[in-house]
């Protein structure tokens, strides 16, 4: 269960980043953030998505927008996602689920048979003030990013 709600403040949270240095929520106040929440790094929907997000960047960018997205994979495996893939936005490792736990998106699935627990691809608009300001959750990845992109103007102006 997700302990955020949209109109609340989103409780500080730390991560690393491939931007070099940690990813620290309380750092973007002022800043509008994006984080995308994914499955696994190298994966065809995964991919798509990073792909989508990267295109349309420098429109996130004049709504004073930054773009992250989160998995639980290794900063390592981020690393080499990112370059392989040529992303320009930084990708966050949560490899002990704390954010994925407090936005609420780690849920049971079925793989081939077998239950397991992975991420449910979520999306979160945080606004300047740390309060969530829209979630969308069980997303498709194809086009997601442009739907983010139009809510976000609709918002944010």
């Amino acid at each position: 269960m997700s302990s955020i709600a949209v109109g609340k403040k989103v409780p500080d949270f730390e991560m690393p980043s491939t931007e070099g240095e940690p990813f620290k929520l309380s750092k973007h106040k002022g800043e509008v953030l994006v984080l995308y929440f994914y499955p696994k790094d190298a994966t065809p929907g995964c991919t798509l998505e990073g792909h989508e997000f990267t295109k349309l960047k420098s429109q996130f960018s004049k709504l004073n927008a930054r773009v992250y997205g989160v998995s639980r994979d290794t900063l390592k495996s981020h690393e080499k996602f990112k370059e392989k893939q040529c992303y320009s936005i930084d990708l966050l490792s949560d490899e002990d689920e704390t954010v994925c736990n407090l936005f609420g998106v780690l849920k049971e699935k079925n793989m081939y048979g077998k239950k397991v627990i992975g991420i449910e691809r979520s999306t979160f608009l945080i606004g300047e003030d740390g309060k969530l300001l829209k979630e969308w959750r069980k997303v498709k990845a194809e086009g997601h990013a442009k739907e983010v992109l139009d809510e976000a103007k609709r918002i944010i102006g």
